[in-house]
């Protein structure tokens, strides 16, 4: 079997869509757990590879992708056009479920009429990223190969500092970022944001 990352290409669209759902539960595959498990792709991948594909690397195993990294050098200015030219059409067609409602697609609907808004404490890491990789290329150090390509794409564009979420379940997750070099942020009852300033390097652990 053959690895190999490369850029995206369209064609990846729906494997991206596909990955984002067999990953989004901590790693483990969340589609059955929504009535439209591709609104996880509308919100986590879609947008990320139409609006900045140049920040969208995608892993094949003999061709057929199976992981990526992907997201924008400037979460502000990412969330405003997401305002204007993604959600809209999201929005006419999730309508806002009621306050009752705590299924996982609820959850993602309200996050689709919240829209993408970064958090105060994340204000000094203007990007920020989402990688994921099915289960069978985990731990042969394709995470690390896509996270590397990633950041260093941000330091040729000169973006100061990077930030993503995790969820607190996600120990292996959180041990992996930090190897990386990601510091703790902030801490939520979801999980924490983590970041790491490019300008020092973040080389993580050896």
């Amino acid at each position: 079997m053959e690895y190999r990352i490369r850029g995206f290409h369209p064609s990846d669209m729906c494997s991206l869509y596909d990955i984002c759902a067999r990953t989004a539960n901590s790693g483990e595959d969340a589609s059955g757990s929504h009535e439209d498990p591709r609104i996880l792709g509308h919100y986590y991948a879609g947008p990320y590879a139409v609006f900045e594909p140049d920040l969208c690397f995608v892993l094949t195993r003999d061709g057929e992708p199976c992981g990526y990294v992907l997201g924008t050098r400037d979460s502000e200015a990412f969330g405003r056009r997401c305002e204007e030219e993604w959600f809209p059409v999201l929005r006419e067609r999730y309508a806002l479920p009621p306050p009752e409602d705590a299924s996982p697609g609820a959850v993602m609907k309200r996050a689709i009429h919240k829209g993408i808004h970064p958090d105060d404490e994340v204000a000094g890491y203007p990007a920020h990223l989402h990688i994921d990789l099915l289960p069978f290329a985990v731990g042969l150090g394709h995470g690390r190969a896509l996270m590397e390509l990633f950041l260093g794409r941000l330091r040729e564009l000169g973006v100061s500092a990077v930030h993503l979420g995790v969820a607190g379940k996600n120990e292996r997750a959180i041990a992996y970022y930090r190897h990386m070099g990601f510091t703790a942020l902030s801490e939520h009852d979801w999980g924490l944001f983590m970041g790491m300033d490019l300008r020092s390097g973040g080389e993580g652990e050896t």
